[in-house]
């Protein structure tokens, strides 16, 4: 069996990246929830998330319009 053995900064590192992909996504999510409040009327968020190959997840915001972004979704060796 082939194990793959990372140290402790290799898997900050990853996080950190990781966290990094994210961001956009977060970004877009808090924007939208602002331009939602400041809207006169009735406003709708919808997040939809699809696995994908290669330990990708594609992160579909809905609000009016689609914004789809493209995360991965795990360290190795992690379920």
């Amino acid at each position: 069996m082939n194990t793959l053995e990372l140290n402790e900064g290799e898997i900050e590192m990853m996080r950190n990246h990781k966290h990094m992909q994210a961001q956009p996504v977060k970004s877009k999510l808090m924007e939208l929830l602002d331009e939602v409040l400041q809207h006169d009327g009735f406003g709708e968020i919808r997040v939809e998330v699809k696995i994908l190959k290669r330990q990708q997840k594609e992160v579909i915001l809905h609000c009016g319009k689609q914004y789809r972004f493209v995360v991965d979704s795990s360290l190795p060796g992690q379920a």
